[in-house]
């Protein structure tokens, strides 16, 4: 008699649930028990249970096989590689093949990559760099080589980690799999569990004469030099190049991290695509009206002060902004206009402004 529980009551539908509902199910409770998110010692397991159910469930001819035989039915007929191979599509329709898929859900169950070797692709660690631009250079970009100091790649061994003139072995405890397999019998079922070999590493491969370089690692530490452009209309933030970042030969680079600063101006002030700036006006030219070269991040400009301008109008320069890297066409120049008005007084002013009041 089988130990396991009813599929149907593993995911919580009822047996005449449609296919659509039994993903939406599977997929609430996988995002709940996954290990990458619970790390509760019962997390694993329901997730394997709740994978093997959808596995039978989300298969029509497996779930027709499960209906009329039960556990019993499915059991005798494949092996638990079999219910999550065939099964494939399903977990990578579920997931997304670049969102885990049926590659993670199989090493959830196996412990391995279900892709004849075992081990994982090596992973790089990211880099990070850090530099700051002006607003002119925000207005215009900015092209950048950097000496970047992370493991590269050992050119005495190409990557390969091997001595010059020789090369990687099968590994004599795994016979190149990667993978230590057994295979459990109990009734009808067949459970096959595996875990990576620690001979190699799970990389199925071993290296008898190590590089003297690298120490058999592929990689080495050094300095790169890297060129790349900070785009017009950068802000304050960090910005990735991938595969920049640590070398790993034969797996996946890490990214390089660049963070960007963007340095205050003396003269104008940022706020997005807009930029901004206090223009002092005497009192006499905002009465009466003058124009008035200004300067911008791209050279001088000039503007026309309307008569009976008041402090803190705002004269829009239109298209003196700057960019934005996720936004299309540039900002305007909002000039702001502060009046000045004279704190000392000639006889000869102070007679005209009295005049003045006397006519208004």
């Amino acid at each position: 008699m089988s130990s396991k529980r009813d599929y149907y009551e593993v995911l919580g539908v009822a047996k005449d649930a449609p296919a659509d509902e039994i993903k939406r199910q599977y997929r609430k409770l996988a995002l709940k028990f996954h290990p990458d998110r619970n790390s509760t010692a019962e997390a694993a397991e329901h997730f394997k249970e709740i994978s093997e159910a959808y596995a039978v469930l989300s298969d029509g001819s497996k779930r027709q096989l499960y209906d009329r035989a039960g556990h019993a039915g499915v059991d005798g007929q494949y092996s638990t590689e079999d219910i999550f191979g065939g099964a494939r599509g399903n977990f990578d329709e579920v997931f997304g093949r670049d969102g885990g898929g049926f590659e993670s859900i199989f090493e959830q169950i196996f412990g391995g990559s279900g892709r004849g070797g075992f081990g994982r692709s090596r992973e790089g660690a990211d880099r990070l760099v850090e530099t700051s631009v002006t607003l002119e250079e925000v207005l215009h970009g900015k092209n950048l080589e950097i000496e970047v100091q992370k493991r590269i790649t050992c050119g005495e061994c190409s990557g390969t980690g091997c001595r010059p003139g020789t090369g990687r072995n099968a590994c004599s405890a795994c016979g190149g799999q990667g993978q230590i397999r057994k295979t459990r019998q109990m009734g009808f079922a067949s459970f096959v569990t595996a875990m990576p070999c620690s001979a190699c590493g799970g990389q199925g491969m071993a290296i008898e004469n190590p590089c003297g370089k690298c120490k058999g690692n592929g990689s080495r530490k050094g300095k790169k030099p890297i060129a790349f452009k900070i785009p017009p209309g950068v802000d304050d933030g960090d910005y990735t190049i991938q595969g920049e970042g640590d070398e790993v030969p034969g797996g996946r680079n890490g990214d390089l991290i660049v963070r960007v600063r963007v340095v205050r101006h003396k003269l104008f002030e940022r706020d997005g695509k807009d930029i901004h700036m206090r223009l002092h006006v005497p009192m006499v030219d905002a009465a009466l009206g003058c124009t008035m070269k200004i300067p911008t991040l791209d050279g001088m400009e000039t503007i026309r002060i309307d008569p009976g301008s008041q402090p803190n109008d705002t004269i829009k320069v239109r298209g003196k902004g700057v960019s934005h890297v996720r936004s299309r066409g540039k900002g305007d120049m909002l000039v702001h206009l502060a009046v000045g008005i004279p704190k000392k007084l000639n006889r000869t002013q102070r007679r005209l402004l009295e005049e003045f009041q006397k006519e208004g």
